[in-house]
């Protein structure tokens, strides 16, 4: 999944391969990984996508196929729900602030920026249209 985030990855697929049940497949994930198997993939094409829009010119539709989205819609409606910008705002943001990360070990600039998706995006829309809104997930950094 992380080498490959833009690909589907149907559970179905994943515990076929793994030679185990769905159900067994998606709970022993999140005990290993802290996420749902689905969450954990968007999280990784997230940070992808971050990284292309802070890193290079490329257009926002390329950026959400080559991250794995078909839509750009899509795209962009999930990628504010979990950073609180659209994909345009969060690139002239980082790219404002380039200078201030070039002494910064990639490692620790990708941790920084990883999403933290503790809460499934429909659900946190389900809460927000009740009127209940939430904090964001992540502090912003840098």
């Amino acid at each position: 999944m992380d080498a490959a985030s833009n690909e589907a990855w149907p559970v179905e697929q994943l515990a076929r391969v793994s030679h185990v049940s769905e159900a067994h497949f998606a709970r022993s994930f999140k005990q290993a990984f802290g996420l749902p198997p689905h969450r954990y993939l968007l999280t990784r094409r997230l940070e992808r996508a971050k990284a292309l829009l802070r890193d290079t010119e490329l257009p926002i539709l390329e950026i959400a196929l080559q991250t794995g989205w078909n839509s750009l819609g899509t795209f962009g409606r999930v990628f504010r729900d979990v950073t609180g910008k659209s994909p345009s705002d969060w690139r002239a943001f980082e790219q404002a602030a380039r200078h201030e990360l070039a002494t910064v070990p990639h490692c620790f600039v990708s941790a920084a920026y990883r999403p933290g998706m503790t809460t499934a995006v429909s659900e946190k829309r389900r809460r927000e249209q009740a009127g209940k809104k939430e904090a964001p997930n992540k502090p912003e950094f840098l």
